[in-house]
């Protein structure tokens, strides 16, 4: 138990610690690093020329950024980037030249003086506002046209703002929910008589029950392949038996997608504030855009603030038009708040992120209850800017999955990583449900994670089991480079020319360090992956890979790594007929999602056991639970028997050669 006040004053101490480092990294990423290097780290378009522009249904003047590179190494195929709705971006041009790896000199970099927000984005299209037509003029006479993210100070300042409001909350809600959270009141439970539900395990339908019953906060706790999403969608359904409207929320755009998409289809009207990342018709069509535009009021509307928009260019000196647009206004006003009411009350499910929550149409909007989604991987600050709104939580995740991320190091050594639903977990045990049936891995493969990040308590259902791509194999194996390093050089130098069988000797599976940020890379390690997943695949038989839909995860921890591979399985013709199954990714990217073939490349291989961010289990707990029927890990056991984890999981696997 701790001082709620206090804990709070301390968590805004952290995250201003973190918001520093940011600020601060931003702008020596801004002064000192290259165009290229941008580009890589998915914080870059360039070059881009500016599109259409037009007034978009929320009156904001909006233009369409194209990317126009037709380099294949910048291409949206084998680089993430990092723009989403929301994100705000700073344009910048240049006169020098573009070559190889950077202009020819910084100091010809021009930043544009204002910064735009993303409104949709969409493969090599960007919709983004401008704050007025004459930033418009600028773009479309730029020459070498980029944008980059700009720091999000908004984030900041909403979090802040929050986080003020839940230390100075007196004899409220808030107050309340603040005081459980912190364990200095414990939580409260309704009365209610259990519900059936046939077609949930019994560890779902308590979960559910839990949730109908708690009057304060709840967390339902989803290990992987558990069906965390199948009983939160329940839960919402039958809490909108009780209530008429909920909030759903969500760390990440992509989880508010995916959460959204299956309430759409359980038949539950969502209104989704804040465009899709997935961008399909299904998902347009519940965002408040396109609900806004669709309704019958809306041309009377957009006439109306054409009108406005016309007497204002057309305006002849000395005339007064004020009192035209302030009657005008007046009615464009009126016909917006009537299609607000109308679109909040048709809907049950209002959906956005934790910091779309604090968006000025959502003022003054109430719940009873607020659900927020992938809790674990949310910032407490941002939590918080949706809680203001509700009267009690439920919140859904799995604290031993990814967490948040944080990058000033002494902010996360001194707790800000540590979640809103972690320290419920904590000082709260008894407002928690684990699930603890899982559906998606041979037992294998899960027994080690439940036996570590759950107590044991995590089991495999009947119908997985003992799932199995091939009859009879291991399920789960360990491949080690050193062990092999004599065998892969026989097989390996016979298929090389002369030429080059001097640089491939060389080679060994030790990691290297790659570019000014000391990226790792284990090439070695990558050929090796490829060759395991070649023979694997012709073990399978080449027919039968195709014909029963196999797919194929390879995940390392490093971006690098990932970067090679990706490269290699589009240069290699015998990947070519199976490359839209396959794919490469890091950790992150894999959250989530599931393949039936799993390969993890985990680089590390060095002679005094430093393993770096492998330290984070939580990390590797997700890289193993992806894998349905085969998992096949690759790594340098004389590196990672240096960690009890790695020590234990090795023995683990070694059981089942």
């Amino acid at each position: 138990m701790q001082n709620s006040t206090l804990y709070i004053q301390r968590l805004r101490h952290l995250l201003q610690m973190e918001y520093d480092n940011e600020k601060e990294e931003f702008r020596l990423q801004t002064e000192k690093m290259g165009i290229r290097r941008k580009i890589r780290r998915g914080i870059c378009w360039y070059p881009v020329e500016a599109g259409r522009s037009y007034y978009n249904s929320l009156n904001q003047f909006v233009v369409e950024i194209i990317r126009t590179t037709t380099n294949k190494e910048d291409s949206d195929d084998d680089i993430e980037h990092l723009f989403e709705y929301g994100k705000p971006v700073q344009f910048f041009s240049f006169n020098a030249q573009y070559v190889n790896d950077d202009i020819k000199d910084k100091s010809d970099i021009k930043y544009y003086p204002f910064s735009s927000t993303v409104s949709f984005v969409d493969g090599n299209r960007m919709v983004v506002t401008l704050p007025s037509s004459q930033s418009l003029i600028d773009l479309q006479n730029a020459e070498n046209l980029g944008v980059q993210l700009y720091f999000d100070e908004t984030s900041y300042k909403t979090m802040f703002h929050a986080l003020d409001d839940v230390m100075n909350a007196k004899n409220n809600r808030l107050a309340d929910l603040r005081d459980i959270v912190a364990g200095q009141i414990n939580p409260q439970k309704r009365n209610i008589t259990p519900m059936l539900f046939p077609w949930l395990n019994k560890t779902q339908e308590e979960a559910v029950n839990e949730v109908l019953a708690a009057k304060d906060v709840q967390i339902v706790h989803g290990p992987p392949g558990t069906g965390k999403t199948t009983t939160l969608v329940e839960a919402i359904y039958e809490t909108l038996r009780r209530e008429t409207q909920v909030m759903v929320c969500a760390q990440s755009n992509m989880a508010v997608d995916w959460i959204s998409e299956k309430l759409v289809d359980h038949g539950i009207p969502v209104l989704r504030i804040g465009n899709p990342s997935r961008v399909n018709d299904k998902m347009l069509s519940f965002t408040y855009e396109r609900k806004f535009e669709s309704h019958p009021d809306y041309p009377e509307l957009w006439s109306i603030r054409k009108a406005i928009r016309q007497i204002r260019e057309n305006r002849k000196k000395g005339e007064n038009t004020h009192q035209k647009i302030a009657r005008l206004r007046d009615r464009a006003q009126e016909i917006e708040m009537s299609i607000n009411a109308q679109l909040f009350d048709e809907a049950r499910v209002v959906a956005c992120t934790l910091v779309g929550s604090a968006n000025k149409i959502l003022v003054r909007q109430r719940y009873s209850t607020l659900f927020i989604d992938e809790a674990a991987q949310a910032l407490e600050p941002a939590c918080w800017i949706a809680i203001r709104r509700a009267s009690r939580v439920v919140f859904a995740g799995d604290h031993q999955q990814l967490p948040p991320t944080i990058k000033c190091y002494e902010a996360m050594k001194q707790g800000l990583g540590k979640t809103l639903m972690e320290r419920i977990v904590d000082n709260q045990p008894s407002a928690v449900s684990l699930l603890k049936v899982q559906y998606r891995m041979n037992d294998a493969i899960m027994k080690f994670s439940s036996d570590w990040f759950y107590n044991g308590k995590v089991e495999s259902d009947k119908s997985v089991q003992n799932r199995s791509v091939l009859d009879f194999e291991n399920p789960i194996m360990w491949i080690d480079g050193n062990e092999l390093q004599n065998e892969l050089k026989k097989n390996y130098l016979n298929e090389i020319n002369e030429e080059n069988a001097e640089e491939h000797e060389e080679i060994d599976f030790k990691e290297h360090f790659v570019g000014e940020n000391h990226g790792r890379i284990n090439k070695a390690e990558a050929e090796l992956v490829l060759a395991t997943l070649n023979d694997y695949i012709n073990k399978i038989g080449k027919e039968r890979f195709l014909e029963e839909r196999l797919d194929v995860g390879i995940i390392s921890p490093y971006k690098v790594q990932t970067q090679y591979l990706r490269q290699q399985i589009r240069k290699r013709e015998e990947f070519r007929p199976f490359r839209n199954v396959i794919s490469v990714n890091t950790v992150d990217g894999f959250q989530g999602q599931e393949r039936d073939i799993i390969l993890i490349s985990l680089v590390r291989s060095n002679d005094n056991g430093q393993i770096g961010f492998l330290n984070d289990l939580r990390r590797m707990n997700v890289a193993m639970t992806r894998a349905r029927m085969k998992l096949i890990i690759f790594g340098s056991k004389s590196t990672l028997s240096h960690h009890a984890f790695y020590r234990k999981l090795i023995e683990y696997v070694e059981k089942y050669e």
